[in-house]
């Protein structure tokens, strides 16, 4: 029977598919809503057969919720599945400077001193995610501060970060120690240069007469696992609620039993 439902759900699935094609969500909205029907719903027409309308809903519940929790657990621990954002870089601040050490404009008062900031290696996948998050705040039309046509157009000169989870016994064992985490990556447009045609352009050069644009970024820790940890909690509840009405009701049960033994 549960092969047979699996087999109507996929054939059901696909049909709706195929017919409510001009509009997606449409179409995901009743594929979702005919898999329920037919699963769970087959489900619950053989224990409400078996078991009674009742007693068959209440042991479906508990089944299906049941299986949630386990779904979200290995989705919690995993971080697939139904998940939140992912961390990121966000664009706090850009600052334009004739000197690359001087970032006394800037707002975040600990980018005034770049001393106390890390060095980021050109090989650290740190500096490559964080460059793309600043190309993407600086660079072309649909930028959140717009001062380059495209990443082409500026040469990165240096990146830095600054905060986080450091190296210490605390920020390596302490799961909920986020201190904040900032990056610096300064760019400087590049040299415009004649390449004659059927050439290869020369590599990129700085142009020092142009001022240096620092972009301040600010680590986001999103919220990848809370999702799944939510559906965990709440699958939890209803799961233990449904099964105490089944304990609850084996009770009454073994109860009116003894009763009428006696």
């Amino acid at each position: 029977m549960i092969v047979l439902s699996s087999v109507l759900s996929t054939v059901l699935s696909t049909v709706f598919a195929l017919e409510l094609n001009w509009d997606p969500q449409i179409r995901a909205i009743v594929v979702l809503a005919v898999a329920m029907v037919v699963l769970p719903g087959s489900i619950y027409l053989i224990l409400g057969t078996n078991l009674g309308t009742r007693l068959g809903f209440l042991v479906a519940i508990a089944g299906f919720f049941g299986w949630m929790v386990i779904m979200g657990t290995i989705w919690a621990v995993y971080g697939i599945g139904y998940v939140g954002d992912s961390p990121s870089w966000e664009l706090r601040e850009v600052v334009t400077s004739q000197a690359a050490e001087d970032l006394s404009a800037a707002q975040l008062e600990e980018a005034h001193d770049l001393s106390a900031w890390t060095e980021l290696a050109a090989d650290d996948p740190a500096r490559g995610e964080a460059q793309a998050a600043a190309g993407a705040g600086i660079a072309g039309s649909d930028a959140a501060i717009p001062m380059f046509g495209s990443e082409s157009e500026y040469v990165v000169l240096d990146a830095f970060r600054k905060g986080g989870r450091g190296d210490s016994f605390f920020d390596s064992n302490v799961p909920w120690s986020h201190p904040p985490h900032y990056a610096i990556i300064q760019v400087q447009r590049a040299v415009v240069v004649e390449v004659p045609f059927g050439e290869a352009p020369p590599p990129a050069e700085p142009d020092t007469t142009q001022p240096v644009v620092s972009v301040v970024l600010e680590r986001d820790l999103g919220d990848k696992r809370l999702p799944p940890v939510l559906v965990t909690l709440g699958s939890l509840i209803i799961f233990g609620v449904a099964c105490n009405a089944l304990h609850r009701r084996d009770k009454a049960v073994m109860a009116a039993r003894a009763a009428a033994a006696s």
